[in-house]
């Protein structure tokens, strides 16, 4: 199963060209620079955006196809936009009923006692939106869109308009809808930080057509696409808890290569948790270190070497069967002998769980 899409909307200035088959489930990212066509590919699959020759297949039912087009308000979706366009005059109650209207009871997969409970807003049901935080407000708008029982909820950078604090508030709230509902969401961001804790799959755009796409631990690590270099370049494995130790507050993870040792976190044995590694965090040694104080090292094979600037390589290791990047200076190379087929132990100096 899954979300076939094929757009092309010209606009003189811009051209929006896409072929694209996504996954239905997860989270899929659409991630590009400002202008590259996001919200338009987005708008479009919501039947906002005229497109006389588009087709979309959403699983088995047709929306779009040439001239035949299912109207926005049959399509059973949930849109959440960067405001949380709450209506005023209603409290959070009614605005979360609002939407129910054109759901038939036979169809509401998601009831709205779900929808509250899975936002963490049961305490606001009666306030109006003045009284809500920014963070507050597009937590109702995304229990809102749930609460029509889609089949697909679109997301148009839900958390541009939030500042840091709230940012990390909300964040939490998103990584649980995808576990909880069985639903596929698309969702818009041009941050990187909220696409590598989110998304399981991503489709990169670059002026209006698709550039790449792919699982997301595939696409970070692709040393043909731009998201691979600079100091943003970072690697993700997917790894479980097996233990915790009291004496040292650490807890340990496998996964394929290996097992991490990071600051001590209160999750249950067996959870699946996404780790995230910055590729200048990784340095490399031809001999395994004993007398250091980094605890996570690793035996991998080079697979790849890349020039990144005039001083810098990026390096694509394999640690079982997991990718990793590494970014070290050119001369460091050199001084190592490293090549393709070179062993060598990755030294990860930082990592960031994301639960």
């Amino acid at each position: 199963m899954s979300i076939e899409a094929r757009f092309q909307i010209d606009r003189g200035h811009f051209v929006l060209d896409v072929d694209l088959t996504l996954p239905d489930y997860g989270v899929t990212a659409l991630f590009g620079q400002s202008g590259c066509g996001k919200t338009t590919l987005l708008r479009a699959i919501a039947g906002l955006e005229a497109c006389p020759t588009g087709y979309l297949k959403v699983a088995d039912d047709l929306w779009q196809d040439g001239q035949y087009t299912l109207p926005t308000h049959k399509r059973p979706l949930g849109y959440v936009f960067q405001e949380a366009s709450l209506f005023d005059h209603l409290n959070v109650q009614s605005n979360l009923e609002y939407g129910l209207k054109r759901v038939a009871k036979q169809q509401q997969s998601i009831s709205l006692s779900q929808a509250i409970e899975l936002l963490g807003i049961g305490e606001r049901l009666k306030q109006y939106p003045y009284q809500l935080s920014g963070g507050e407000r597009q937590r109702v708008a995304i229990a809102r869109a749930l609460a029509v029982s889609p089949q697909l909820l679109l997301m148009d950078e839900p958390l541009a308009a939030l500042d840091a604090q709230r940012k990390q508030e909300i964040l939490p709230y998103l990584e649980s809808l995808h576990t909880a509902l069985d639903i596929p969401i698309i969702y818009v961001s041009h941050s990187l930080d909220e696409v590598a804790r989110l998304a399981n799959h991503l489709v990169l755009l670059e002026k209006g057509n698709v550039k790449a796409t792919g699982e997301i631990t595939d696409m970070l690590t692709r040393l043909d696409l731009p998201l691979a270099y600079g100091d943003h370049a970072e690697t993700l494995i997917q790894a479980h808890v097996v233990a915790h130790d009291h004496t040292y507050h650490l807890t340990y993870l496998d996964f394929s290569g290996g097992q991490f040792a990071v600051t001590r976190k209160d999750l249950p044995i067996g959870k699946s948790v996404r780790l995230r590694l910055a590729a200048r965090d990784v340095s490399l040694t031809r001999i395994h270190q004993s007398n250091t104080s980094i605890l996570n090292i690793f035996p991998a094979l080079i697979e790849e070497i890349t020039p990144d600037g005039e001083a810098q390589l990026v390096v694509k290791l394999r640690l079982g069967k997991d990718p990793l990047l590494s970014r070290i200076t050119r001369k460091s190379a050199t001084l190592l002998g490293i090549k393709c087929g070179t062993t060598v132990y990755a030294q990860v100096k930082s990592v960031a769980l994301l639960a």
